[in-house]
């Protein structure tokens, strides 16, 4: 790991528990420029692109005036509103909610909508559990095979007070020490990075790896640069050449583990980044205050 100092991750500890082996297969990133690709679903509700990961869906979603999205869930699935001015209602079993936008959702499994009554672009993360939403990834056959560097997909324990619907506004304000604005359910984990003005100083990226988990980097606005190192090992045949993946908005990149990794922002304007996690990450967990709602839910005992 390679933080600058003024980066809260540079104060994670080293895990001391067992390092998992040595990989012996390595994966490609996935990419999906939403704004240069057709939407698998395309209708009256207005137009959404797929993409997956080992243990996540993405679907980033258009909506026109007065849409409405009805769904049954498996489990837990959150659904992010990232601009203003983008009023939404939702219903579940046992309760009704309401956001103006800038805003994220956690939905309860079972039945569920979401409405729209302006419209806007909006955000739903499942589990890989949601088979329905799973086939239509455009990237659908890179995971017709389970990933080996990445455990099997399971979830936290549920909240304390029980499943219901939760709304979280993404108007937190920084805070020294602390990592982004960042959220968990038994299924996921969204930090809502802090908007960035203009390109990312190069004196102060952070290049780093997962051991054995995925991440998600969703870009809403501006342009990154991703750069991706897969690390050498005794086996020549399975080294990659580096990846500088150049991304515009809307677009998310799946980035498997134990890929080195850092993302600088290129545009001129905000760049807004958000990087998810399925399941949580327990060492983001573990660091007092970082998770907004961590008094909700529960961190595995093992």
């Amino acid at each position: 790991m390679s933080y600058d100092s003024t980066d809260p991750r540079a104060a994670l500890a080293a895990s001391a528990a067992a390092r998992p082996a040595t990989p012996t297969v390595y994966t490609g990133a996935e990419l999906d420029l939403f704004y240069d690709q057709p939407p698998q679903d395309d209708d009256a509700n207005g137009r959404t692109w797929y993409i997956h990961g080992q243990n996540m869906i993405l679907a980033y979603t258009e909506a026109k005036p007065g849409a409405t999205f009805a769904r049954t869930n498996r489990d837990e699935y959150c659904i992010l509103v990232p601009d203003r001015d983008t009023p939404a209602d939702v219903s579940a079993a046992g309760g009704k909610g309401h956001t103006d936008g800038h805003a994220l959702i956690i939905m309860p499994p079972g039945e569920g909508s979401l409405s729209l009554p302006k419209g806007g672009r909006f955000v739903r993360l499942f589990s890989p559990l949601a088979d329905d939403r799973a086939v239509k990834c455009a990237n659908r056959a890179s995971f017709l095979s389970a990933h080996l560097n990445i455990p099997p997909f399971k979830s936290w324990p549920e909240p304390k007070d029980g499943f219901r619907i939760r709304i979280y506004t993404l108007d937190v304000p920084d805070e020294p020490g602390r990592f982004g604005r960042i959220w968990r359910c038994t299924t996921m984990m969204v930090n809502f990075l802090a908007p960035q003005v203009g390109p990312r100083d190069v004196s102060k990226l952070s290049p780093h790896h997962h051991d054995d988990f995925e991440q998600c980097s969703l870009a809403l606005e501006g342009g990154s640069m991703h750069h991706l190192r897969w690390p050498w090992t005794v086996d020549m045949r399975m080294w990659h050449d580096d990846l500088h993946l150049s991304v515009g908005s809307p677009s998310a990149t799946i980035i498997p583990p134990p890929v080195i990794h850092t993302t600088r922002g290129m545009g001129e304007g905000v760049n807004q980044l958000v990087d998810i996690f399925s399941p949580p990450r327990l060492d983001f967990s573990e660091k007092p205050g970082w998770v907004l709602n961590a008094d909700e839910y529960p961190i595995p005992s093992a």
